[in-house]
């Protein structure tokens, strides 16, 4: 079968419109699109009556994020130059009164509540001005940017929840070996404690009951997968549980806040699934699907009457389709094509795999086979683990997939024992294990595809961020003949750096991170055995690496260590460094430019 040649920069080039998000009111759509190579806020009205119109004009960095605040106002966050010191910025639908709200040096700003059908002039805010270890809350004014403190953290909290009058009554808690919750009645009481378990034990607080007594949260208390439960903040238990799974965890809890009901609940198998918990939007959800057949749907927005949904649509050859439903018409209407340069038949599936690892644990994955993929033929293979470590892979677009299959690589990807969504024991499976039974069910999984005559054995790659990166140079140090060549992005090479170097607002998950990972001085043996930077003489397959020197989570420290290791053995290893980027490359030219690097790196040593 013919392979059509896609250009590296329609996978990597921002895409032509994300984030469609609709107003209040109805009236109007805001999205991120292209200026000058930078993702802004754009503005049309439903009817299209109106042209477009361009509210924001960053020219260094994208725009990450926005909302609607009111039917005239949006706010966004952005960053500068990767250091994920976000600011929230106002700005009106007209592109008017522009104003920067949170202006605070060197202080992260995360948004607690929106206070979306509450509060027309607020939100509340999360800030670690004060300390840069904690985050108080404040109440912020969107019209004059005056924040007042509604809760001071004592140095402990570590999230907060507002109930559906928009007060903030839930905190949740850590000590870094156990978490708590704390409640209060109102607003103007203190905090008191009213449970705590070990961190092993979920209970995740996601939002008040509708009559603001109880609590819904996803919790694993007294079993191994999370469910949806209610907790009683009086009684202090959980007392009823409202949908759970044999096989996984759920997520994405959705509520209707005009009608004040639970709609839906999200489950992860290999692909997307749903329990519904009201009738009204199981009908419109099987309307929508009846019409998009094969992609997963996601709720992007409603207005205020709730009888208009901005969807995306998404699969794995689909990079995202966004439509308009008018709920009473039935009326599903298309939007734009995130990226309608692509076409899907000239995409590969991405299928789901299992495979035993060396202990009979299994592990599940995803298998993407180059569009020209003989039954039977041996095929280079470009080995993609996630990272996190605690997170995991899913069934849907992915542009470093895609562009590596259509470059002729099959690409493995695995959810290896610790990632998430597959209950708390295959979570707890993954403790220190980094670079042991983590690692073996990477090196197990290229053995699978090895042992399916589906791998060329002698051109196998690897290809990492963050975590992901971790595993590249572990795989190159403890298995090396196994790898031809590897590719790390933003990696981990030594465990007690990483652990030093932590950004102050992860301190309060110290201890955690002790328990999952291994302590410095307790574990010293183990961290030396699996950081990579102690055993670089036994690397001896090519490497790339790239890094943000704004990373304020995997640092360039580990970085310089584990290529200055191997410049002073003399092992190829090509070193790719941007000023103006953090934890992986968001700028377009230097996205780029890096995979670019990568084609011709993978090229010259898998040659498929």
């Amino acid at each position: 079968m013919w392979l059509k040649h896609i250009p590296l920069e329609d996978f990597f080039r921002n895409p032509e419109i994300t984030q469609v998000r609709i107003s209040p009111n109805g009236k109007y759509l805001a999205y991120l699109k292209p200026f000058q190579k930078r993702l802004n806020i754009h503005v049309k009205l439903v009817d299209d009556k109106e042209p477009e119109r361009r509210l924001t004009n960053q020219t260094d960095r994208d725009i990450a994020a926005f909302f609607w605040k009111e039917d005239d106002t949006l706010l966004f966050l952005r960053d500068f130059g990767g250091d994920e010191n976000f600011h929230f910025f106002r700005i009106s639908a007209k592109g008017e009164n522009e104003k920067d709200l949170t202006p605070y040096e060197d202080t992260k700003v995360s948004l607690i509540s929106n206070l979306e059908n509450i509060s027309e002039d607020h939100i509340i805010i999360g800030t670690n001005q004060r300390d840069k270890r904690v985050f108080d809350a404040y109440r912020l004014n969107v019209k004059t940017g005056e924040a007042k403190m509604v809760a001071k953290n004592p140095g402990h909290f570590t999230g907060w929840l507002v109930d559906h009058q928009g007060k903030l009554r839930l905190a949740e808690s850590t000590d870094g070996a156990n978490t708590s919750l704390y409640y209060r009645e109102e607003e103007q009481k203190e905090f008191e404690q009213i449970f705590t378990t070990n961190f092993k034990n979920t209970i995740l607080p996601l939002l008040f009951t509708f009559d603001n007594k109880n609590i819904y949260v996803f919790s694993n208390l007294n079993k191994d997968k999370e469910a949806v439960e209610i907790f009683d903040p009086k009684e202090r238990k959980i007392v009823s549980t409202l949908f759970e799974h044999p096989e996984v965890d759920v997520w994405g809890l959705n509520h209707s806040k005009k009608r004040k009901v639970l709609t839906f609940v999200s489950y992860m198998t290999w692909k997307q699934q749903i329990h519904f918990f009201d009738k009204e939007t199981e009908h419109i959800f099987k309307d929508i699907q009846s019409q998009i057949p094969e992609d997963e749907i996601m709720i992007t927005s409603k207005n205020r009457d709730e009888d208009l949904w901005a969807l995306e649509a998404h699969g794995d050859r689909n990079p995202g389709t966004y439509y308009l439903y008018d709920v009473k018409n039935k009326n599903l209407q298309k939007v734009a094509e995130a990226r309608p340069w692509l076409n899907k038949e000239d995409l590969a599936e991405i299928k789901p795999i299992s495979y035993k690892a060396r202990d009979g644990l299994t592990i599940h994955g995803y298998l993407t086979l180059p569009k020209n993929y003989m039954e039977g033929e041996k095929c280079p293979v470009v080995v993609h683990p996630h990272g996190g470590p605690w997170a995991r892979d899913r069934w849907r677009y992915n542009p470093e997939v895609q562009f590596l299959a259509n470059r002729g690589y099959a690409v493995l990807q695995m959810n290896f024992r610790g990632s998430m969504g597959y209950g708390k024991n295959f979570w707890i499976a993954g403790f220190k294990q980094w670079g042991k039974k983590m690692q073996d069910d990477v090196t197990d999984g290229v053995q699978y595809l090895i042992e399916e005559e589906v791998a060329d054995k002698y051109k196998i790659g690897i290809f990492g961020a963050s975590y992901g990166g971790y595993v590249v140079l572990a795989g190159l140090c403890f298995t090396p003949d196994l790898y031809a060549c590897g590719v790390d992005y933003v990696g981990v090479s030594n465990m007690f750096t990483t652990l030093a170097d932590i950004p102050p607002y992860w301190e309060p998950y110290r201890e955690m991170m002790y328990e999952m990972d291994g302590h410095p001085e307790k574990d010293k043996e183990l961290l030396e055995s699996v950081s990579p930077v102690f055993h670089a003489d036994k690397i001896k397959a090519p490497l790339l690496v790239a890094q943000g020197a704004k990373d304020p989570r995997v640092k360039k420290a580990e970085s310089d260590q584990i290529v200055e290791a191997l410049n002073k053995r003399g092992v190829d290893v090509l070193y790719m460094v941007k000023e103006n980027e953090g934890h992986g490359f968001r700028n377009e030219e230097n996205k780029m430019e890096f995979y670019s690097e990568m084609e011709n790196f993978l090229a010259q040593y898998l040659k498929p």
